[in-house]
Order: structure tokens, then C-alpha cells, then sequence
């Protein structure tokens, strides 16, 4: 297998909820060379999120928003935000409306990557129930669908997250590995599964990778593990 980059999206959101201050931390931290940065689909105004997209855009970064809502009506909603701000990749949503939403974007003749949550999801933060093979089958079943790839809750996986992590590579889709990465132990373990994207969020603002570090040379140092 070739080697694969490990890529670190960063996310301007702190208990699933996009931060208030969303625009100044990415005025702080664009220049630090991320590539990948996202936010959630709740905290923030219409306007708010179409101007921290457009900077996304205007400095060549690739951008993604989190589904972290429930409801069938509130996901659409989030999929209409998606579009309307500009975004280039949806991650997360209920996998019970995956082919619905593949269905939705197709229709639109939409150009969106899209990366749905597989598995029980429940809460808020999300997290993440099920046995291993339900999880995987629903990778499956995702597959067939036609997403360009996964959102794995694999550090709030509830069961055994080595077993979960080795039984998700069999997946053919790229992986994004979502909620509570927060050592570079973790890190290097995505590193050596060939795991192809991971977020940091809560992690990078509380300052667990640098102590009292600021936002920037914390995601520094998570760009320089890599």
C-alpha cells in the first residue's frame, strides 16, 4: 500500500457547537499552512458562516461543515447551509438520511464531498454505539451509495475503539476520524493505520498539545507531527 498523507482538519468548534469568536481564531491561525479547516453546522448566523467560508476560499484552504443534528428537517437544513455558504465538503449527519442526502445533492447537480456519520449515533457531542460489524456493515451499505467517503467517531466509540479502527480499514472510501483526538499518541496511531483525515477541535483550544501555548502554535504542532 502506497504511503497516504495524514491530513488535520481543523475545526473552530468546541463541544460540537461552532465558537462565537469562529472569525478571529481564523484570522489568528490562517497563515500557519493548514490546508483543511471546518466548524459545525450550529453557532453561528447565516452571514457569520458565509463570511468564514469566503476566507476559507480566499486562502486556499478546503473547507468542511460538521452535521450534528438529529433531525431529518434540521440535516437538510444543514445540507441548504452547506451549499448556500460555499462549503466543499459535508461531513457527519445521520447515516438514516445518507441516500437521501446523495439523492438531494444529485438532484441539485451539486458539487459537495460528502462524508456521513456510520453507526448509532446519540447525544450531543455526538457519540458513537453499535458493535463493530454494525458499524462496518453501515460503512458498507454507505459504499454502495456513492459517498466520497466516512465520518468515524472512533475516539467516541462506546465498545473497542482498536477493534472498531482495524475493522474500518476494510472500508474502500477514505476515512475521517471525528471528536476527542487529543494526544499525538492518537495521532501517530492514525498515522500508522494509513487513516486518511482527522479533526481537532476542543483539543487545539484548550491547549492540550503545547502547554499554554497559543491557538497557533498549537496547530504548528500537530502540523509538525505530521
Amino acid at each position: 500500500m502506497e504511503d497516504v498523507e495524514l491530513e488535520f482538519i481543523f475545526m473552530l468548534t468546541h463541544h460540537d457547537v461552532t465558537i462565537p469568536n469562529a472569525l478571529q481564531v481564523f484570522d489568528e491561525v490562517k497563515e500557519t499552512g493548514l490546508k483543511c479547516i471546518g466548524c459545525k453546522d450550529i453557532g453561528l448566523s447565516l452571514d457569520q458562516y458565509k463570511e468564514l467560508f469566503a476566507g476559507f476560499k480566499n486562502h486556499g484552504i478546503e473547507s468542511f461543515l460538521e452535521v450534528v443534528t438529529y433531525s431529518e428537517e434540521e440535516h437538510f437544513r444543514s445540507v441548504d447551509l452547506a451549499l448556500k455558504i460555499g462549503a466543499n465538503n459535508l461531513i457527519g449527519g445521520m447515516p438514516m438520511y445518507t441516500e437521501k442526502t446523495i439523492s438531494y445533492l444529485k438532484r441539485k447537480k451539486e458539487r459537495l464531498g460528502f462524508y456521513p456519520y456510520i453507526g448509532n449515533i446519540t447525544e450531543h457531542p455526538c457519540i458513537l454505539g453499535g458493535s463493530v460489524e454494525e458499524i462496518v456493515r453501515d460503512g458498507n451499505e454507505a459504499e454502495k451509495q456513492g459517498i466520497n467517503g466516512i465520518n468515524l467517531l472512533l475516539y467516541r466509540y462506546t465498545g473497542d475503539q482498536k477493534k472498531l479502527l482495524a475493522a474500518a480499514k476494510s472500508l474502500k472510501v477514505p476515512l475521517i476520524v471525528a471528536g476527542n483526538v487529543a494526544n499525538f499518541n492518537q495521532i501517530n496511531e492514525l498515522k500508522e493505520n494509513k487513516i486518511w483525515a482527522f479533526t481537532i477541535g476542543g483539543a487545539i483550544l484548550e491547549k492540550k498539545f503545547v502547554d499554554n501555548g497559543s491557538t497557533k502554535e498549537q496547530i504548528k504542532s500537530v502540523l509538525n507531527s505530521l
